[in-house]
């Protein structure tokens, strides 16, 4: 019951200042309002979780969608790099002599996490790697650059245009094993793999170079040998991709874009192994 009797006023307070007449008196015992309170405790909870099982999906199926594709495409840069010394002599072994290689060209697989796995360069020698590439790329570099210096024309703008050179050679061999890939129907290899296998390049120009320097007429010789032995490790190398993720089974044109490949190795090989000032020629 409320109480409509006028009360008295008590004495003031000291330090407190009462409202004079005619002005409007404070509300005094507001009362709460339980239905806001809940309706906003019901909201913002809705909301938080409403928008936190949302998100957390989202965030869930992307962090999902993006590990699937950088796997398959991308794979772990640290795999690469898995190798010893014994790994790297047969590996330059099977590069530069593929027709002595007498196993298999297939990948080993091992059971990983619930799924089967490659197992990396350390142990098995047809696994790709990025350190050979990687090596023989800046051994290129500096070849060239001796190169040009027995030739008298050194310095570092050419030196600097050999790099460019170098980059632009890998870029067009991993574009053509990868339109090749493509265009066969088999565009499920990694990236890093097709750039590997086009880094092996590199070892037989580093072979081709080092012996136009020691003996100049040999260096025909090697770029001819050099070019040949790429092909056939990359005909071989890409048969294996190709049946082991086939989607098509024309045969005939599987093997007139090995050809291809193989044959296409031989201007690359002349092209790079050009050490001139000009690096487009």
């Amino acid at each position: 019951m409320y109480n409509n009797l006028p009360t008295q006023p008590g004495p003031a307070m000291p330090g407190s200042a009462m409202p004079g007449p005619g002005m409007p008196r404070p509300p005094t015992n507001a009362q709460p309002n339980p239905f806001g309170n809940a309706f906003y405790g019901a909201g913002s909870g809705l909301i938080r979780g409403g928008l936190g099982a949302y998100g957390e999906k989202i965030l869930g199926s992307s962090s999902e969608y993006v590990q699937s594709n950088i796997s398959r495409y991308f794979s772990d840069p640290q795999y690469y790099f898995q190798v010893n010394d014994q790994y790297v002599r047969n590996k330059l072994k099977v590069v530069l002599f593929p027709f002595l290689h007498r196993g298999h060209w297939t990948r080993i697989t091992e059971p990983v996490g619930g799924r089967l796995s490659y197992k990396p360069p350390i142990y098995d020698i047809n696994a790709p790697d990025l350190y050979i590439p990687f090596m023989t790329f800046g051994s290129y570099v500096v070849l060239a650059g001796f190169t040009l210096g027995l030739q008298g024309k050194f310095s570092p703008e050419a030196l600097n245009w050999l790099f460019v050179k170098g980059l632009l050679g890998w870029f067009m061999q991993v574009m053509l094993l990868k339109v090749t890939l493509l265009s066969l129907g088999s565009g499920e290899a990694p990236l890093l793999d097709i750039v590997a296998y086009a880094g092996y390049t590199f070892t037989g120009m580093c072979l081709a170079v080092l012996g136009g320097i020691v003996f100049s007429y040999s260096y025909y010789f090697l770029i001819l040998w050099t070019s040949i032995c790429m092909g056939v490790f990359l005909v071989k190398t890409m048969k294996r991709v190709l049946f082991a993720e086939m989607r098509t089974h024309d045969t005939s044109r599987h093997h007139y874009l090995l050809i291809f490949i193989a044959f296409a190795q031989v201007p690359l090989f002349l092209w790079l192994g050009n050490i001139t000032v000009n690096w487009l020629f």
